[in-house]
């Protein structure tokens, strides 16, 4: 038997843990988080107006969980995650990596619209008949955006 993940394993595993995490179904989510889970959120500089209530360091399956229940019971009904542009970034023995997009929206008087983004990197790993998270690093954006040259000039001055 292998323990190769596929991409479309990978890609139904994220949607149905967003899908879960968005209907509070906390029992279900616990499925898909390893004892050994290791989760990071932040935003992208580290200090938006928002930081404490999204930034989390755990350690844990158990932590995790507790920290993301009263993460998702803090926040509005309906509310969904959407991961886009799913890819393997590589695996280490039992462990596949991908990264993703997230886009979250909710509803205000009656219209869906942009709540947040940003990009996750998670591992993820078979156990028995299952696949469980390893590790996820979620990080929002909350940038203004810029013209990607601007970017680039800052991000190549940030690294000499």
């Amino acid at each position: 038997m292998t323990t190769a993940i596929t991409l479309p394993e990978i890609q139904e595993f994220i949607a149905r843990f967003w899908y879960h995490y968005d209907q509070g179904q906390f029992d279900v989510l616990a499925t898909y988080v390893a004892d050994e889970m290791q989760y990071l959120s932040r935003s992208d500089s580290g200090n938006c107006p928002f930081e404490e209530l999204l930034a989390a360091e755990l350690h844990g399956g158990p932590a995790t969980l507790a920290w993301l229940s009263q993460h998702r019971d803090e926040n509005p009904y309906p509310l969904r995650h959407h991961a886009t542009n799913i890819f393997r970034t590589g695996g280490d023995g039992d462990l596949t990596s991908a990264r993703f997009y997230l886009y979250v929206n909710q509803v205000t008087n009656n219209v869906p619209f942009d709540v947040s983004s940003g990009v996750v990197d998670v591992d993820i790993r078979r156990d028995g008949d299952r696949l469980v998270l390893t590790s996820m690093t979620v990080v929002l954006d909350a940038e203004d955006s810029i013209p990607f040259a601007e970017h680039r000039a800052k991000s190549t001055a940030t690294s000499a």
